[in-house]
């Protein structure tokens, strides 16, 4: 089954209870919302109040994207204020098993997203403590980027040892996911698809979110 989670970055950001409704109605799994914070990635985006706020507007579970230099001082306050999916990134993750320890002692889902240019190897050894694997295929910062197609083989690479280490591990992926490229993307195994521009950008979401459903059902069937 593919889980889809529209990224409200690409939505209205002066209309974000427009946006939960859009998402709602279009048969969304997750809101994905993407925590930037000008250092780690080059731009600033939802703080905690938002996260909070969003908690108390929709029914969708929030699946919040930690791209932020220091995860370990923020984790507990974005998982206060409502996250139930939480993925920080590797590559500023000093402490990585003490971060999702605390991710799941909160009740939250725990998911380490990887870079575009880190290799899914680095992951080997935590891999059997996660829930899920985000896969970032454009480089963090910004929506609208173009899908980087050498992300695929990454994918498959880390679908095929879930499935050979027999892990409960969703595999997701985002940045640059279209209606044109989700069909090679759950071919290579991902699961869980976060979807901005390809939602957001067409005049009518609810319409692209079941498009985007439509041109993976076969794969994913």
């Amino acid at each position: 089954m593919l889980l889809l989670a529209p990224s409200i970055l690409a939505g209205d950001l002066a209309d974000l209870g427009t946006v939960c409704d859009q998402c709602e109605q279009g048969g969304a799994d997750f809101l994905h919302v993407d925590v930037m914070d000008g250092h780690f990635v080059p731009n600033l985006t939802f703080g905690i109040p938002v996260v909070r706020a969003l908690k108390q507007r929709t029914k969708l579970p929030l699946d919040v994207h930690l791209m932020v230099s220091n995860p370990g001082s923020l984790l507990d306050d974005y998982l206060d204020a409502g996250a139930d999916w939480v993925s920080v990134h590797w590559e500023v993750a000093t402490h990585l098993d003490r971060l999702v320890e605390r991710i799941h002692r909160a009740g939250a889902k725990a998911g380490v997203a990887l870079n575009p240019a880190t290799g899914t190897e680095v992951l080997s050894e935590i891999l059997p403590s996660l829930d899920f694997v985000l896969i970032m295929s454009v480089n963090p910062g910004f929506a609208g980027q173009s899908f980087l197609p050498y992300c695929l083989e990454k994918a498959r690479r880390m679908s095929r040892e879930v499935a050979e280490k027999n892990l409960d591990v969703i595999v997701a992926m985002d940045g640059g996911i279209d209606e044109r490229n989700i069909g090679e993307v759950v071919s290579a195994g991902v699961r869980f698809c976060v979807a901005g521009s390809a939602v957001f950008g067409r005049p009518d979401p609810q319409a692209a979110m079941i498009d985007l459903r439509q041109q993976a059902i076969g794969v994913v069937s």
